[in-house]
């Protein structure tokens, strides 16, 4: 593949995730950015956890990790447990309104890709769909 290729095919992908990312952030009601909504994802699925456990899982730094704990914290989407017997170890756990907004993020991230991939039929779909596996199985045999 010429060099120029991979470069507008970077340059396609890169406006199709801002395209998309418009799309979602003029839909969601909360003043979150994808980062947040992985955390409340992950405290949904393994239930409350130290934000440096977090941080190592999700790939952020504990700073990052801190700031995005602040900011759910502050909007009621998560809150930290306090362990009784050792008052410095902190967990992040999930609030019933931070369910909400994951769910809402859910539906809104799915409506997003659906009206993203109207514009194929589908064997187009079945190309594009061929094409993604072999980058997966690319990237894993790779260990990137």
């Amino acid at each position: 593949m010429k060099q120029t290729n991979i470069f507008k095919l970077i340059h396609m992908i890169e406006q199709m995730n801002n395209a998309n990312i418009i799309r979602f952030t003029k839909s969601f009601p909360y003043p979150l950015g994808i980062s947040p909504i992985l955390v409340l994802n992950e405290l949904q699925t393994k239930g409350p956890q130290k934000q440096a456990e977090l941080a190592e899982t999700i790939g952020y730094t504990k700073g990052a990790m801190t700031n995005i704990a602040e900011k759910l914290v502050k909007l009621g989407l998560a809150e930290r447990l306090y362990d009784p017997s050792d008052r410095r170890t902190i967990r992040l756990q999930i609030t019933t309104e931070g369910e909400k907004a994951l769910s809402k993020a859910q539906s809104i991230g799915q409506e997003v890709f659906i009206q993203l991939f109207e514009v194929l039929n589908e064997e187009e779909i079945a190309h594009y769909l061929l094409i993604q596996e072999k980058l997966v199985r690319g990237i894993q045999d790779k260990n990137i």
